[in-house]
């Protein structure tokens, strides 16, 4: 075997050394495995221009973490949260917020009955003074997520507030909401890849002149 051969394979057998050696330390749990964060695809973003104002429709795509489902069923009620900010462009400055719009979901599970409630509110939702909420109940987890990944004619703005002839961006966010859930909850799982699902959308709104 030439000299560069067995410069080659030694080569090789070092890095191969290393890499099981990086396996073991995995498999035995003394280093961290590097989970992914879920994103959130926003999709069929409409915004409508109506007599009385803005109203937004679109789908959110994402697939809920293992870790998160297993808390729903073991009776931790999860918040999803929706953002909407609509933005006048200005040239001389930064653009201009002229309304917002905030969509709160609590999803939860109730083990007696073994149904999925889905309350929304569009303030924070807690266990007293829920205010003007809708609610929701449903058989089967999935059902749930499709209500909540559904925004359909949810109304952002007032006319009012649109101002004709000129141009607005609606930017729309979407997140699982950590701050919400139970104090240990939260220390486990702010910052953690498993624990984060979010996305963002922008839109276009047509310039409208005076009839």
């Amino acid at each position: 075997m030439s000299a560069w051969a067995r410069h080659v394979l030694r080569h090789f057998l070092r890095h191969l050394r290393a890499l099981m050696a990086l396996c073991a330390l995995v498999g035995a749990g003394l280093v961290p495995v590097v989970h992914a964060q879920t994103r959130a695809e926003i999709t069929q973003m409409q915004v409508d221009r109506m007599d009385d104002g803005l109203y937004l429709s679109a789908n959110v795509r994402f697939e809920l973490p293992g870790v998160v489902e297993d808390a729903l069923r073991k009776g931790i009620s999860m918040y999803f949260v929706a953002e909407a900010d609509v933005q006048r462009d200005r040239w001389y400055w930064y653009d201009k917020k002229v309304a917002s719009a905030t969509r709160h979901m609590r999803l939860s599970y109730q083990p007696l009955t073994r149904r999925w409630r889905l309350t929304v509110a569009s303030g924070q939702i807690s266990s007293v003074g829920l205010g003007a909420t809708l609610g929701h109940s449903f058989d089967e987890l999935s059902e749930a997520m499709s209500t909540i990944k559904r925004l359909s004619r949810w109304k952002i703005a007032e006319a009012a507030e649109i101002e004709l002839g000129a141009r607005h961006n609606v930017e729309l966010r979407f997140r699982l909401d950590v701050s919400q859930l139970p104090r240990p909850f939260q220390i486990g799982a702010v910052g953690q890849p498993d624990w984060s699902v979010e996305g963002q959308q922008n839109f276009r709104l047509a310039v409208e002149t005076a009839p």
